[in-house]
């Protein structure tokens, strides 16, 4: 999972290489605690003082260019990378969203089989501009889901609008798209934590994917120039032609090891296990909008609602 990390994030924040439960946590410059992914509460300040200087000679990083996937709308957590979005129908003046990564809550990992709905939450965020540059503190009222059980996803309600975000700060959500991805498309992980952009494509997809105690299903793999590290865990995979969210990032196998934590393993219908070391992943996201109605509240009972419930 792809958190932050000092040496092998045991949570490379699930998305992209990140984190795990390969949960893709961002590598922590002064030390992270290596057991939950979690980072020192200045952690966040040393990245945003340093971070511009740092990674720009890695492959696989691009610079957001004109007319290009930018982080306007992307968030900063402690520990991962998220992004506000909206449902395809989602009003201006509902309470914005905030996507992240199961293994990237505050409260650490959901256990296998637990799913978690509707709970207290006054988790922060810092929103970016199109540059980058963080422009305001957004904070949850509500974490309205989470799990790493076929997917490892949670998303928070703000205490603000679509609208007041967008008049305070000229910033929109991004959308999440209801359509399966293809393979073959170009994307961008776009990473909050560490101000970087990731552009790719879709190599494919594995049919279950292990990683520790977790199961997921359907994953995207990234082909190889999405390289991404510990604390992308959350990022938004935006798919580069329409700039809609197709995936939330969440791990990568680091080590080239067999379905342990940071070292995550396809599985075929026929249960045959394949290792890509140096390869990342991330969890579609096009099964949640389905599950959201009127005013972006959640109702797991809706009609084509396919997500795990509780």
């Amino acid at each position: 999972m792809r958190k932050p990390l000092v040496v092998a994030l045991c949570a490379l924040a699930l998305a992209g290489a990140g984190a795990t439960p390969a949960v893709a946590a961002a590598p922590s410059p002064t030390g992270a605690d290596t057991t939950t992914g979690a980072v020192p509460t200045t952690l966040t300040d040393v990245v945003d003082d340093t971070v511009g200087t740092v990674a720009d000679t890695l492959s696989g990083l691009t610079a957001p260019k004109a007319g290009a996937v930018n982080f306007a709308g992307t968030v900063s957590l402690s520990n991962c990378s998220g992004s506000v979005v909206r449902m395809p129908d989602s009003a201006a003046d509902d309470p914005a969203l905030v996507l992240t990564n199961g293994h990237c809550l505050e409260s650490g990992f959901p256990a296998p089989g637990q799913v978690l709905v509707d709970r207290a939450s006054s988790r922060s965020f810092g929103l970016l501009n199109s540059s980058g540059a963080k422009v305001a503190t957004l904070r949850a009222d509500r974490l309205v889901y989470a799990t790493m059980t076929d997917t490892d996803a949670a998303i928070y309600r703000l205490g603000t609008t679509y609208a007041q975000i967008k008049s305070a700060y000229g910033i929109d959500p991004l959308t999440l798209s209801d359509v399966r991805p293809a393979a073959g498309t170009a994307i961008s992980v776009v990473s909050g934590y560490w101000k970087r952009i990731y552009t790719c494509s879709i190599d494919g997809f594995a049919y279950r994917m292990k990683e520790g105690d977790w199961t997921w299903k359907d994953s995207v793999r990234y082909t190889s120039a999405c390289n991404t590290i510990g604390g992308t865990s959350g990022s938004p995979v935006v798919d580069s032609a329409t700039g809609q969210v197709v995936a939330v990032n969440n791990t990568g196998n680091e080590d080239g090891e067999r379905c342990t934590v940071n070292n995550p393993c396809e599985v075929d219908e026929n249960g045959v296990v394949t290792v890509r070391k140096g390869i990342n992943y991330a969890q579609q996201t096009y099964l949640f909008p389905a599950c959201f109605g009127v005013d972006n509240r959640l109702e797991l009972s809706a009609s084509g609602c396919a997500v795990p419930k509780p």
